[in-house]
C-alpha cells in the first residue's frame, strides 16, 4: 500500500494488538484509582448506567475515528483527520489543542501523580529536589526508548499495559466475592444536574484513545488495524470499567465517601489487608507512568505531521538517520512535558485541557460527516460506521451537551485559547506570504 510523503521514511510495524494495548494503556489512567468514588457518592449504584450512557457516547465517537483512521491513514491522527476535511487553519487549532492542551498538561500532572502516590510509601518524593531529578531520569528513559523506534516504544506499552492491569483484575475477581448485595439496592433517582455534571467527569476517565493514532503512519494495514484496534480497545476499557465501579459499589457502600481518594486502595485493603492498599498505589504510579508513555510514544508524530505540513518549525520534521523516527519531536515534546511538571501551577490550563479534548472530538467527528458525504473512489475498501450519519450525530449530540456543562471560566478560557492560536496562525500565514514575495 503506497504512503504518503509525510510517511514515505516511517516504518508501519504496529498491529492490531500493539494498538489495543496503546488504547487501553493511554485511556486506563490514573483517573480510574479514584473515579469509582466520585461517581459512586453522587450516583449511588445509578452510576453504573452512567458508565453505560458515557460508553454509548464514546463507542459513536470511536466508531468515527475508526472510519475516519481508515480513509485518511498518514501520520498525525486527528490532526491528519481535520485537515483533510476543513484545511489548515482547523488541522492548525486541533494541533495546538492536541499537544498543549491535551497532551503536555495532561501528562505533566500524571508525572506528579506518581509522586505523589509514591511519597505516601517513600516521604523522600515530597522533596522538590528529588522530585525533579525523579522527573528527569523517567523521561529520559521515555525518550530513549521511543528514539529507538516505535516498535521498541509498542513493546514498552505492552508490557507496562499488562503490569498495570493485573491490579484490576485481581480486585475484579477476588472482590466479587465481597461485595455485599445491599449495598447494590437502587435507593432513588439521582437529579438530570447531578447525572449531567457528573458525566462530564466520568466522561474523561474515557478520553485519550485517540493519542494511540498518532503514529497512524507506522500501523501496519491500517484499513484493517484501526477499526479492529480501536473497537478491540474500546471495547475492554468500558467493561473493565463497568466490573471496577460494580465491586467497588458493592464492597463500599456508603463507605466510599470516606476513601474517597483512594477506593480501590481500600477495596484491596478489605480483601488482603494493608498489603494491598500499598499494592494499589504502587499501579497508580505505574498506571500513570503508562499513560506518560503512550503520550510520548504518539503525540511527537502529531508535532512531525505538524512540521511536515509548515505548521511547526521544520527541524521538528527531521527523521533519525539510523532509528527513523521523529527524534526531535520526542526530544521538545519531552522536554516541556518536565518543565511543567517540575513548574507546576497549571491548575486553570488544565480545566482548559479537558475542554480541548471535547473540541478535538467535535472536530473529528465533523470531519468524518464531511468526508462521508463527499464524493470517493470506491475502489479501495475503507470502515464505515453503519446506520448512515445516526452514530456521527449522536457524537456531536454527546459533545455539545458535555461542552454545555463547563462553567463559564472555562468556557471564556477556551475561547481566549482559540483566538490565540488562530492569531498565530494568520501571523505566520502573513510572514510566509511576505516571504514568498519578497
Amino acid at each position: 500500500m503506497a504512503v504518503t510523503n509525510n510517511d514515505k521514511e516511517l516504518e508501519r510495524v504496529v498491529g492490531v494488538t500493539g494498538l489495543s494495548l496503546n488504547i487501553i494503556n493511554i485511556t486506563v489512567g490514573a483517573g480510574i484509582f479514584a473515579l469509582p468514588a466520585i461517581v459512586g457518592v453522587e450516583l449511588g449504584v445509578f452510576s453504573i448506567f452512567a458508565y453505560v450512557f458515557c460508553g454509548i457516547m464514546m463507542a459513536s465517537i470511536m466508531l468515527c475515528y475508526a472510519e475516519i483512521g481508515t480513509r485518511i491513514t498518514k501520520t498525525g491522527g486527528s490532526y491528519a483527520y481535520v485537515v483533510a476535511a476543513f484545511g489548515d487553519f482547523f488541522g492548525f487549532i486541533v494541533n495546538w489543542l492536541a499537544v498543549f492542551g491535551g497532551s503536555i498538561l495532561g501528562s505533566a500532572a500524571l508525572m506528579n501523580i506518581i509522586a505523589d502516590s509514591l511519597a505516601v510509601i517513600f516521604p523522600i518524593f515530597s522533596n522538590p529536589l528529588i522530585r525533579g531529578l525523579f522527573f528527569f531520569v523517567l523521561i529520559s528513559f521515555l525518550v530513549v526508548t521511543n528514539i529507538r523506534g516505535a516498535k521498541e516504544g509498542v513493546a514498552f506499552i505492552k508490557w507496562i499495559t499488562i503490569i498495570k492491569l493485573l491490579p484490576l483484575i485481581g480486585i475484579i475477581i477476588f472482590g466479587l466475592g465481597h461485595i455485599n448485595s445491599s449495598n447494590l439496592h437502587w435507593e432513588h433517582l439521582p437529579s438530570l444536574n447531578t447525572f449531567g455534571n457528573t458525566t462530564l467527569v466520568l466522561f474523561f476517565a474515557f478520553v485519550g484513545f485517540e493519542t494511540a493514532l498518532g503514529a497512524s503512519g507506522e500501523i501496519k494495514n491500517p484499513k484493517r488495524t484501526i477499526p479492529l484496534g480501536i473497537l478491540l480497545g474500546g471495547g475492554v476499557v468500558i467493561i473493565l470499567y463497568l466490573l471496577l465501579q460494580t465491586v467497588t459499589q458493592g464492597v463500599l457502600g456508603s463507605q466510599m465517601e470516606l476513601v474517597k481518594d483512594a477506593p480501590l486502595a481500600a477495596v484491596a485493603e478489605r480483601i488482603i489487608g494493608s498489603f494491598g492498599g500499598t499494592m494499589l498505589l504502587v499501579a497508580a504510579a505505574i498506571s500513570c507512568f503508562g499513560a506518560v508513555s503512550t503520550d510520548i510514544l504518539n503525540t511527537p508524530r502529531v508535532l512531525f505531521a505538524g512540521a511536515k505540513d509548515g505548521l511547526f518549525p521544520k527541524f521538528l520534521g527531521k527523521i533519525h538517520p539510523k532509528f527513523a523516527t521523529p527524534y526531535w519531536s520526542i526530544i521538545c515534546f519531552s522536554a516541556l512535558i518536565f518543565l511543567f511538571s517540575i513548574s507546576g501551577g497549571f491548575q486553570q490550563l488544565a480545566i482548559l485541557a479537558s475542554a480541548a479534548i471535547l473540541l478535538i472530538y467535535l472536530f473529528v467527528v465533523l470531519a468524518t460527516i464531511k468526508l462521508r458525504v463527499k464524493k470517493q473512489d470506491d475502489s479501495e475498501k475503507t470502515f464505515k460506521v453503519p446506520g448512515g450519519l445516526v452514530i456521527p450525530f449522536i457524537g456531536v449530540v454527546s459533545i455539545i451537551w458535555l461542552l454545555t456543562s463547563l462553567s463559564k471560566r472555562e468556557i471564556l478560557s477556551m475561547v481566549i485559547f482559540i483566538a490565540v492560536i488562530s492569531i498565530i496562525y494568520l501571523a505566520m500565514k502573513w510572514m510566509q506570504n511576505r516571504k514568498n514575495k519578497t
